[in-house]
């Protein structure tokens, strides 16, 4: 009832006009383009000016989001609730504060989850809690570079958000306690960072910092041109409590990245490859990942077509008692990484994955999906998303997983107000087969977004 009561509170607000393009990273949006002009009824809450040259300004926003997401036999129909039905519900509140070269920036969260069959996660509720409060200062140097110092809890995305994202499809996102220095200085961005997860509670207010992991890194971009950028990245994570195919030890992984992404005429890539070192237990870690996407517009023809082509593979153990583990590890990857549903996650995996989006105008967009899974190794079973393992390798010598279709519907009702509905399903292949149940599962999505 807290979460309608907040939806309420900011439905009055949606008949608002939009100018600036929102984010889910809602401290990236930049209002001070007020300053330079007269604003009237809902642009004073975009820009409040606390003193009279308006060097000192107040922004403030929010979101509200109702997600139904409905399952038959999900995970091919393993306990303890393969027949699920359940609604998600979330508002997100923010503040942001500009004085100067500084900035405090506040988001509230109330996430909530009813008719979870197979028990509430720290995907699915949080109750009220502080989802981001950072502050920063920015030292500007040369023409037109900086240094930002943030410290305090915030979402954090990195690239393609494969290794390191906020988790917005779900219902509560990642945040993360710590440090950043960001350095940008013309074409050429590095952001280094020390920080911890925050393990999500379910009750109000009791959010707290992950004691057991931990994350560092160096991220760098360098954009030589407009439309093309490339990538180069260090990310150093500690688990004192992960899991292997039913092992718990320590795990320290060095994760080294290289990433080309861009645009050019009609076509567009975005291509990654990642090699990750470490030990876990007495074990060294040997594994690596590569994922490409690339994509080819037709603007001219009737429906403004794309077509996309995705390829993935993930390495995976080959032998669990060898003292070399080969299971690649995510970290921390954007929810739905495969599409609305997305049963496994890029660990041991070999994924291709064509699709097609349509766009209809007035708002309206229709999407397209086809996908076909493998395993990458006979001697590793295969994970969900947070990484926890669903199907033990077995006996099994077959590769197949299975193949997912996917249609789903969008509709930007207003620069505010969002819709959107899918319809999924996941046919097993002979390696589910020959592991347990072998059920197809299907799913239904639907939910309505106002972001102001």
């Amino acid at each position: 009832m807290r979460a309608l009561a907040l939806l309420a509170a900011l439905l009055p607000l949606a008949a608002w006009a939009q100018v600036v393009e929102q984010t889910n990273l809602r401290y990236d949006e930049d209002w001070s383009l007020l300053s330079e002009a007269p604003h009237e009824g809902w642009r004073q809450a975009k820009y409040i000016p606390l003193i009279q040259d308006g060097s000192t300004y107040l922004t403030l926003g929010g979101e509200a989001r109702v997600r139904f997401e409905g399952f038959d036999d999900n995970l091919w129909g393993d306990p303890p609730a393969a027949d699920d039905g359940y609604l998600w519900l979330r508002v997100m509140p923010h503040a942001d504060l500009h004085a100067g070269p500084a900035r405090v920036f506040v988001q509230g969260i109330a996430g909530y989850a009813r008719g979870v069959g197979a028990g509430k996660g720290p995907v699915d509720e949080t109750g009220i809690d502080l989802l981001q409060g950072f502050a920063d200062v920015r030292v500007p140097f040369g023409s037109d570079g900086g240094l930002t110092v943030r410290g305090g809890r915030a979402l954090v995305a990195l690239g393609s958000e494969r290794l390191v994202g906020i988790r917005y499809g779900p219902n509560i996102p990642q945040a993360f306690d710590g440090v950043r220095a960001i350095v940008d200085c013309g074409p050429v961005r590095i952001d280094a960072f020390h920080l911890r997860p925050i393990a999500v509670g379910s009750g109000d207010f009791d959010d707290r910092t992950s004691k057991t992991r931990l994350l560092d890194g160096v991220y760098a971009t360098v954009a030589p041109s407009k439309d093309i950028g490339i990538d180069a990245y260090w990310l150093g994570s500690e688990n004192d409590q992960a899991r292997f195919a039913g092992r718990t030890g320590r795990e320290t992984r060095d994760t080294f990245g290289l990433r080309f992404f861009g645009k050019r005429g009609s076509l567009g890539w975005n291509w990654e490859a990642m090699l990750q070192r470490g030990h876990f237990g007495g074990d060294r870690i040997r594994a690596w990942s590569m994922a490409t996407e690339t994509a080819w517009s037709i603007a001219d023809a009737p429906f403004k077509p794309r077509l996309r082509f995705r390829a993935n593979i993930a390495s995976g153990d080959r032998n669990p008692s060898d003292g070399r583990l080969g299971t690649f590890n995510a970290l921390f990857p954007k929810g739905k990484y495969f599409g609305e549903l997305s049963p496994i996650g890029p660990r041991n995996i070999v994924n291709l994955h064509p699709s097609v989006d349509f766009d209809f105008g007035k708002g309206v967009t229709i999407e397209l999906v086809a996908a076909r899974f493998w395993r990458e190794s006979r001697g590793d079973g295969i994970y969900d998303i947070p990484g926890q393992l669903i199907r033990r390798a077995g006996d099994s010598r077959a590769m197949h997983i299975g193949d997912q279709i996917e249609i789903s519907a969008g509709w930007q009702a207003s620069d505010l107000l969002s819709f959107t509905a899918s319809l999924s399903a996941f046919r097993p292949g002979s390696y589910i087969r020959d592991t347990g149940t072998a059920r197809t599962i299907r799913m239904i999505g639907a939910e309505a977004m106002l972001k102001l």
